[in-house]
């Protein structure tokens, strides 16, 4: 009987996922991918098919159009940066500090994400108008915030903000402190101590967070419109040139540009992403 026993395979011991087997999950998540986001944007890109290369390209070099896809990446870039600074600083106080207020102060972190970004339009407005608490003093200094690039700019690092903090967050709360002490303790000076111990940790999660608020404020359309004053060639931005085109039923240019904003974000998302797996490497060698 002993040596029947040993002649028996051993039985395996198969860990049972909770979910159902990869073929399934997979199709699953191929089907839900292409319904919520592969079939409408590829939508666009068939209805800009219909007028040819030549119209397209016709229709996005237009001078309203450049200036307002312009101002909408370059807009969205400064916010992202700024907020990619400040949110990094604030998300650092957060983890690192106790204060009275603290769990207020965190909870305001996530206004913007539950705030109409309609209501976040006119309240902007209303602090940096001409006659308003913070703009009445900006304007007599020649800082012209609302109706004008400056006040689309203040719109996306408010509505940005939410994303840096809570990426970084989390990545600060799991980092050792002990090892800053160490780099201390070895003669390294605060600079050194951010540059080569801090950094290379959470620089990946800086990334995502950058790259959240850069898209959000992209696509951003209800809390710019009310502040950005919607200028033609000034402070028009390319999402309300969208909707401009749709009431006048020229959905071929609306198409175009939405095209053209899906390429553009596209690539820099993409150089975005390879700039986080070069940092998570980085930091792995480190």
């Amino acid at each position: 009987m002993a040596g029947y026993a040993a002649v028996l395979p051993a039985r395996r011991h198969v860990r049972r996922s909770a979910l159902p087997g990869f073929g399934l999950t997979m199709g699953f998540t191929l089907l839900y991918l292409s319904l919520i986001v592969l079939i409408p944007l590829s939508t666009v890109f068939a209805k800009t098919a219909d007028i040819g290369l030549a119209g397209f390209w016709e229709i996005v070099t237009r001078p309203r159009v450049l200036n307002a896809l312009k101002l909408s990446f370059g807009t969205a870039l400064i916010a992202a940066l700024i907020n990619a600074l400040f949110g990094l600083l604030v998300a650092w106080v957060f983890v690192r500090y106790t204060f009275p207020g603290k769990r207020l102060l965190d909870a305001f972190i996530d206004l913007p994400f539950a705030l109409p970004t309609a209501v976040a339009g006119i309240s902007l407005t209303a602090l940096y108008s001409g006659n308003g608490w913070i703009g009445r003093y900006l304007e007599p200094l020649g800082i012209k915030v609302a109706f004008a690039p400056l006040g689309i700019v203040v719109a996306l690092t408010f509505i940005g903000l939410p994303f840096v903090v809570r990426t970084v967050q989390p990545v600060l709360e799991q980092a050792e402190a002990a090892l800053e002490e160490a780099a201390a303790s070895l003669g390294a000076t605060r600079w050194q101590t951010i540059s080569r111990v801090i950094l290379p940790s959470i620089l990946p999660a800086l990334l995502t967070g950058f790259a959240l608020a850069f898209a959000r404020g992209v696509g951003e359309y209800g809390s710019v419109i009310f502040i950005a004053g919607n200028l033609p060639n000034v402070s028009e931005i390319a999402p309300l040139l969208i909707v401009i085109r749709l009431e006048e039923f020229n959905y071929a240019a609306a198409t175009a540009i939405a095209a053209a904003m899906l390429i553009v974000s596209f690539i820099m998302l993409l150089i975005i992403n390879g700039l986080q797996a070069w940092a998570r490497r980085r930091g792995e060698r480190l």
